[in-house]
């Protein structure tokens, strides 16, 4: 975990040891937890709009925490197109990290991003009519 150093340093600079728990330790903790926590959730309840035939896990899209995890919590659609950049499929549904990597497109950092449309259709896919 390299990329915590710059941090750690910083804050143990500012404001020593204590600095280095709170802004590295805890939240490095935080967001492993809530990691497996959305993971579960998304494996497990929620809302689908697709169903993968012969998958033995589903995928859940969790709208209340789409915005705290940039829309990873959009599951199903990422079950169902997972090569997509985009995860927001539906209308009401916004996808943070998906305007973030058009901007990056725009400045040219990022390149290649593959939508739905751009995907092999697969007939294992099927749309859940609600």
């Amino acid at each position: 975990m390299l990329q915590q150093l710059p941090l750690a340093l910083l804050l143990f600079w500012l404001g020593g040891v204590s600095w280095v728990v709170w802004g590295v330790c805890l939240r490095v903790s935080v967001s492993v937890v809530g990691h497996w926590l959305i993971g579960y959730f998304a494996h497990n309840h929620g809302q689908r709009d697709w169903h993968v035939e012969q998958a033995y896990v589903q995928g859940y899209n969790v709208p209340f925490a789409a915005l705290l995890t940039m829309d990873e919590s959009y599951h199903n659609n990422h079950h169902a197109f997972p090569g997509s950049a985009n995860f927001a499929l539906e209308k009401g549904q916004l996808d943070i990290g998906w305007w973030v990597l058009k901007g990056l497109f725009a400045i040219g950092l990022v390149w290649g991003l593959v939508l739905p449309q751009h995907l092999a259709q697969r007939d294992e896919l099927v749309r859940i009519d609600r």
